[in-house]
């Protein structure tokens, strides 16, 4: 059983160098994060209902309330809103008034919000302990950190690519932590492909029931109920919504 944050690539040959310069950039931004989205913390009660978020994965201040949804072992729906992206930003401008990421929604409360610091403290007065880890509530500091981790990623997951819509959302097992499972967040992002998030970060107590589900502790892990799919690797699962879903 991997414990790590997935296991290593296995495919050889000549995109090896690429696929480790990939690999090497979506790490930075992780150690650029420090712990935010590696562990779970102090959970507060459940939400009976999974909650919305729409937000796009090049965002720094998306990337706030993903790493507030994984440190409190939150699944959500995730309204992927690329730029140019012909759908879901409308949803939200339609909603909130304004196109302006990240847009939370909480069916549980009713509570519709933007603005990353009101998010990530609602969440952890809803859903944890109340106290938001330090790193998340340092204002103008945090927003600077996280943009400054997101560099290295060169804006991917940020435009849209053309793409066709899948009847039923797909589900990403994953943390945000994870560099290879942001890896894949990112093509969902460009794809505007609507997922169930999963989180099963370091501590989580979906773990046991993620793991008797799939067979083994590796993130991403990913479930098209479309096409009765499933399948680890971020690399494969990447091909595989290039294949089945960019036009």
């Amino acid at each position: 059983m991997s414990t790590g944050i997935d296991d290593p690539p296995t495919r050889k040959g000549k995109p090896v160098i690429a696929d480790a310069l990939n690999l090497a950039t979506s790490l930075a931004t992780t150690i650029g994060r420090g712990t935010l989205g590696l562990s779970v913390g102090n959970l507060g009660p459940r939400p009976e209902k999974r909650l919305a978020l729409y937000d796009f994965e090049a965002c720094p201040f998306c990337r706030k309330a993903r790493e507030a949804l994984s440190m409190l072992d939150l699944e959500a729906d995730i309204y992927p809103c690329p730029k140019g992206g012909p759908q879901f930003r409308r949803e939200v401008n339609k909603r909130g008034g304004r196109a302006m990421f990240p847009y939370l929604v909480d069916p549980n409360t009713g509570r519709e919000m933007y603005e990353s610091d009101d998010i990530v403290r609602y969440l952890f007065e809803t859903y944890g302990d109340g106290t938001v880890p330090t790193l998340l509530r340092l204002g103008p500091l945090t927003d600077i950190g996280s943009t400054l981790a997101g560099i290295p990623r060169a804006g991917l997951g940020g435009f849209y690519r053309n793409a066709k819509q899948p009847k039923r959302p797909l589900e990403l097992y994953s943390f945000e932590a994870s560099p290879y499972c942001r890896l894949v967040r990112e093509r969902l992002s460009s794809l505007e492909l609507p997922y169930i998030l999963r989180n099963v970060a370091k501590g989580s107590p979906s773990r046991a029931a993620f793991v008797k589900r799939s067979g083994k502790m590796q993130v991403p892990f990913l479930i098209d109920p479309n096409t009765k799919t499933e399948m680890f690797e971020s690399k494969d699962i990447n091909a595989y919504l290039d294949s089945e879903y960019a036009e």
